[in-house]
Parts: structure tokens; sequence; C-alpha cells
């Protein structure tokens, strides 16, 4: 999966940290109560995201205290089940199932075969997701066709390409209460532009070397894995316009127990993403969560 969005944890203040930690916490539960130890190898932070958007305008969350491998001596503070992460574990189970079998079809030799095993330890709550959420299913697969239609014609726009994972992103929404929807649908468009073109950015070398579509490659013609200056600047732009318009988008919506996290993740986490991605820096915080950085001895 992609896992780009998620929060400047310095930035954080460390009550609005401890939110973020137990809505992480509490969306691997709700992927294993529902979908068991293959439901839970998916967590990601894309979808922590969509669950605290999806809360709506409660003024506060309730916890439990529960065990999990990492912290197997120790019990940790997580949101108790609610019908966000509810919904946002098994969206997260059809996306990642789909990107699989996307994976398996466009691969070969040993990353075929590791797509091919994800996709059958998926394919059982895979079908329960599906026959929960068969709308947002339909999106997935009829979005994602669309991009590999697009990928198969080695499309040169990069704006069309982005705009079939926007839009399934922002079908997410359907979830979401009739005051909210039309703004989240927006957010989440904006939110999966960014993905898509940050992620391709990221494996524009992987992509260039096995000959494979990538539509940053596709867009500025290139041949080497490293873009000159004009096209980063280029593909900054263009980022950082939709995140403009994903943090106008944000301010529409009510305020909520969620709203310090979701803008920091907005406003600060997305940009900062952003600068790794095009200097070549970023990584990739597997399943773990982010830590608090320590403080010095004068305190910053």
């Amino acid at each position: 999966m992609f896992g780009y969005v998620r929060p400047l944890v310095p930035e954080l203040k460390v009550k609005e940290f401890e939110r973020f930690r137990a809505c992480y916490c509490g969306l691997c539960h709700e992927l294993g109560r529902e979908y068991g130890a293959a439901g839970r190898s998916i967590l990601n932070y894309d979808f922590v995201f969509l669950s605290m958007l999806l809360w709506g305008g409660r003024d506060s969350c309730d916890y439990c205290h529960r065990r999990c491998l990492p912290g197997l001596f120790r019990k940790k503070c997580v949101c108790a089940s609610a019908p966000a992460l509810t919904v946002a574990a098994g969206y997260s189970v059809i996306l990642a199932y789909w990107k699989a079998v996307d994976n398996r079809d466009d691969s070969r030799g040993a990353k075929k075969l590791l797509s091919r095993a994800v996709c059958l330890l998926l394919k059982r709550p895979y079908k329960k997701a599906a026959g929960l959420y068969p709308a947002f299913d339909k999106s997935v697969r009829e979005r994602l066709d669309g991009l590999h239609a697009l990928e198969t014609a080695n499309c040169p726009s990069l704006d069309r390409a982005a705009d079939q994972f926007a839009l399934l992103l922002s079908s997410a929404s359907g979830a979401a209460g009739e005051d909210s929807r039309r703004v989240l649908e927006q957010l989440l468009y904006h939110v999966g532009r960014i993905v898509y073109i940050a992620d391709a950015y990221a494996d524009l070398r992987e992509d260039l070397k096995d000959g494979r579509y990538n539509p940053v490659a596709a867009r500025y013609g290139l041949t080497a894995a490293s873009p000159d200056d004009g096209t980063r600047e280029s593909v900054r732009e263009t980022l950082l316009s939709s995140v403009d318009l994903a943090a106008a988008a944000l301010a529409l919506l009510p305020k909520s127990y969620w709203t310090p996290v979701t803008e920091n993740i907005v406003l600060l986490g997305l940009p900062d993403m952003i600068d790794h991605v095009l200097a070549g820096t970023y990584v990739t915080a597997g399943k773990r969560l982010p830590k608090r950085p320590q403080l010095g001895q004068n305190g910053e």
C-alpha cells in the first residue's frame, strides 16, 4: 500500500500524538477483529486519516486498553471499536486486495509470486469487505480498470492518470453524513491525487529500470531516474496546488475531536512528505508508528 498520509509528528502536541496513536492502534485492532491477521497486515496511515474524517462531529472518542504483539506485556490505550474504524477497515481491505491483483498482473518474477501470495491471503477478507461495501468495491474496480487502460496506452497526461486514483479515493466519501459528503469528496480527491503522483515520483528509478509505465516519466519524457530541477519544480507545484485545495476543503468540514490531527496531516504532513519524496529522502515507516523526537537538554 501507500502510507504517505501521516502527520508531522514533531509539530503535534503530546495529547494530539496520543490521539493519533490510539486511532492507529484502534484501526489495527478493528482490522484484526473483522478480518483476522491478514487484515492487520495491510494497516497503513492513509486509512487512519480516513477513519478520523469519517468520525463525524463527535467531541470525544471512547478508549480501552488492549494488548498486541508489538507490546504483548503492556496494554495500550486504543480507540474502541467505532463505525468509522469499521468502515475504514473494510475499505482498506478492498483497496489492498485490488492493488495486489494489479501488482500480480503487472509484475514478473519474485514480485509476481509475492503479489499472488498477497491475493490469496486477502481473498477471504476481501469477499467479506466487498459484501459489506459493494459500492466502494465497484468504484475501486472501475477506477483501477480505467487506470490500467491509461497505462497500457502509455498515456502522457499526468492529470488523467492521477484523476483515476483521485476519484477512487474520493468515493470513500460515500460513508460520510449528508452534511459533509460533498466537501469530504473534494478533500479525498486531492489527497488521492497527491498520493498517486508522489508514489509515481518515488517509483521513478524502479519503473524506468524495469520498463514499466510511470505517469511522471511519460509526462516529462524522462529516460533517466534523476529528473532535472525544472521537472522537480513542476511536480512540486502541482502537488502543492492539491495540498492547498485539500486544505480549503478541510476548513469547510465541521470541527471535531480529530481536527487538530487532521489539520496537522494536511497542512504540515503532506508538504513535508512532498519535500522528502522530491529530494529522494522519503522513508516509508512500514507498520510502525512514528516516534516522537527526543528533546535536547534545552528542551528543543
